[in-house]
């Protein structure tokens, strides 16, 4: 951001959407109620959850406050309506990037209190994100010197109310479980109707929705939740005074608050938008016993350990972590990801889940994935103990399906590599099948849930129809299966000589009798033609 000193939220329109239009804050919270956003043309992905959850709980926020439950669609309804969050600062200083008086809040940035200095000079916005890297190859940093107010806007949410614990002085969010942990993020989300919809989630549809469910329950679950928040609390913590030391308590904090977690400024210096940022003693919040269960309504908590979701550094929302998180009874499913109760059986519904992968002081990534919910029966009843039971069962008997098929094809290629010979087979040998099991289980990824549905669908029907799905299933893992065996095969290291006894006895392998017993309707003709050429 070059020459100019207009960094209000609410009045300058520094926000960039498609269709192409430049809005406020209040005027991005018009389009989406309108769900007139096709998408954010400066925001990165891994500030995409952020950002929506950061949109629902300041609407949410400013609804209750003001004692609305409509959701309203013109800009000047949001500005009133974010002003009343700040009724003291005539200036909407805490709407302001910039605010030259550092006793008073600016946009997501508490003021700076007497003996507490801010050293650390933040030239870029991607600088001051949350991203972690160590080679500066793969995502570099500190590029960004061009940046937009909006670069500046996205980076401080993201950072906010998704940073983890840093070093010494660098503290994290409370909602996650420990300084190394993530903001985990899995709902629901509407699709767009019609054909191509599959991984469509509108921006403001989404938002309606979330915001619409957090203020339908929101007595309820304030009824119903253990911790001690507070109905009239504080929602904007960037707003309260920060002494060095002091925290503040769930008891004085709104169950909807929207966390700052760093010291922080920016100025603007040589016409640039600039940072500093500072240190802190203690956590923004104290709330470190609590694990990061706070009730957030996007994260799935364990429900006998107490914790919230951590995707480490290595984890990914493949099958087998949505199926634990979704049905296995081992994670209470966040309120947003439960259908609400004005979605049918004919709302098209996908799960989103969503993380920055996070480790010890480094990031693994971004991990993101869009699985569409496929049927009536399955949409009407999300949630339901029975269908939860149901699909728990089915997703066990699947990935126990795919494990099956790993376990065949991991054998028959060491027994290829070990010429053939099962007592030359050793642990370390197996080393030798990685490329191709992990190939096969990301195929399995691909058709999991697709298969998952369609069983789901069959339970209704007859006996025959549940054969035919599960049956379905495996004959593709089978197919890939063998296809990647008879791609690997030539690539085991084995002596020429015994080349010939290796491959044949490695066949036979595959065709296991765990899953000649398991899947016989693969084997009929294989079976059949066995008994014709032995008489």
């Amino acid at each position: 951001m070059t020459g100019t000193k207009d960094t209000n939220l609410l009045s300058d329109p520094l926000l960039t959407i498609s269709p192409p239009a430049r809005l406020t804050l209040p005027g991005v919270l018009a389009a989406l109620a309108r769900d007139g956003v096709d998408g954010f043309v400066a925001l990165r992905p891994h500030q995409a959850a952020s950002w929506h959850m950061f949109l629902v709980q300041l609407a949410g926020l400013a609804l209750h406050r003001a004692g609305r439950s409509d959701i309203p669609e013109n800009e000047a309804d949001w500005a009133a309506l974010l002003r009343g969050l700040t009724p003291g600062f005539a200036r909407d200083e805490p709407w302001c990037l910039v605010v030259e008086d550092t006793s008073k809040p600016a946009f997501l940035q508490p003021a700076i209190p007497e003996g507490v200095t801010l050293a650390n000079p933040v030239e870029t916005a991607d600088g001051l994100d949350l991203l972690i890297t160590s080679r500066n190859h793969d995502l570099k940093q500190m590029i960004a010197r061009a940046g937009a107010a909006e670069d500046w806007i996205y980076a401080l949410v993201s950072l906010q109310t998704g940073e983890g614990y840093g070093g010494a002085g660098n503290q994290g969010v409370v909602r996650m479980n420990g300084g190394s942990s993530s903001r985990a993020m899995v709902t629901l989300a509407p699709l767009s109707p019609g054909k191509g919809r599959a991984m469509r989630v509108r921006p403001g549809a989404w938002f309606r929705r979330d915001l619409r469910v957090l203020l339908e329950t929101r007595d309820r679950v304030l009824d119903e939740t253990s911790l001690p928040y507070a109905d009239d609390g504080i929602g904007l913590t960037w707003l309260e005074p920060w002494p060095e030391g002091a925290q503040l308590t769930l008891q004085q904090l709104d169950i909807w608050f929207i966390e700052v977690c760093r010291r922080v400024r920016l100025d603007i210096r040589d016409g640039r938008l600039r940072a500093t940022k500072g240190t802190s003693r203690e956590t923004r919040i104290a709330a470190k016993m609590n694990k990061g269960n706070l009730e957030d309504p996007w994260a799935p908590a364990h429900t006998t350990e107490g914790k919230s979701l951590t995707i480490g550094d290595e984890g990914d929302f493949d099958y087998e972590m949505l199926t634990r998180l979704l049905f296995s009874g081992e994670w209470t499913l966040p309120l947003l990801a439960r259908r609400a109760r004005f979605e049918g059986a004919d709302t098209p519904l996908a799960i989103v889940a969503q993380a920055l992968a996070r480790g010890n002081s480094k990031t693994g990534g971004y991990r993101s994935r869009i699985v569409p919910i496929e049927g009536r029966r399955l949409t009407a009843e999300w949630g339901d103990a029975v269908s939860q039971e149901t699909l728990r069962r089915l997703a066990q008997e699947q990935v126990a399906t795919i494990r099956s098929f790993d376990k065949a094809l991991g054998y028959a290629l060491v027994l290829a590599a070990a010429s053939g010979e099962a007592e030359r087979i050793s642990r370390d040998s197996y080393r030798l099948t990685r490329a191709a099991r992990n190939q096969l289980g990301r195929f399995a990824d691909t058709i999991f849930f697709d298969h998952l549905w369609r069983r789901f669908a069959a339970e209704a029907q007859d006996e025959a129809a549940r054969t035919a799905a599960k049956t379905a299933f495996a004959r593709e893992l089978w197919a890939s299966t063998q296809a990647l065996f008879e791609q690997s095969l030539p690539d085991m290291p084995c002596h020429s000589l015994y080349r010939h006894r290796a491959d044949v006895r490695a066949r036979r392998a595959l065709l296991s009798r765990e899953l000649r017993e398991g899947y016989p309707h693969l084997f009929e003709r294989q079976d059949q033609k066995e008994v014709a050429d032995h008489g």
